[in-house]
């Protein structure tokens, strides 16, 4: 299986590409600071799934890249709570993005604190 057949990086894709929708309708004075980081934050929690999943025969570079997945996904709830307080996003949708980002989270520290059910052994 590929890392893309991971529930974890297909909500995390998911979560990615909506934040990337609505960051379209943010102000184009924060193109540069606010709309470019949740999208790169958002974004990496992505690339360091795939990242660990083709590491997964090391355990301690699987679990510390998915610690940066983690840490990347925590940060995008940061960039969320600003977008909200900045008033480019409601309530709503704030904790609608929020609540997907804390289960992906769930899912990573499953993974992370259960790494042998991933570790490719050959």
């Amino acid at each position: 299986m590929s890392f893309k057949g991971l529930i974890v990086y297909q909500k995390a894709y998911q979560l990615a590409m909506t934040i990337f929708e609505i960051t379209k309708t943010f102000p184009r004075e924060e193109q540069y600071s606010l709309t470019d980081q949740i999208r790169r934050s958002s974004r990496s929690v992505c690339t360091n799934i795939g990242e660990s999943y083709r590491k997964r025969q090391y355990k301690a570079h699987f679990i510390a890249k998915l610690s940066d997945a983690d840490m990347e996904n925590s940060e995008t709830q940061v960039w969320l709570d600003f977008a909200l307080s900045c008033g480019y996003i409601d309530d709503e949708v704030n904790k609608a993005l929020v609540a997907e980002s804390e289960e992906i989270g769930k899912l990573l520290y499953h993974m992370m604190e259960q790494p042998d059910k991933f570790i490719k052994f050959e």
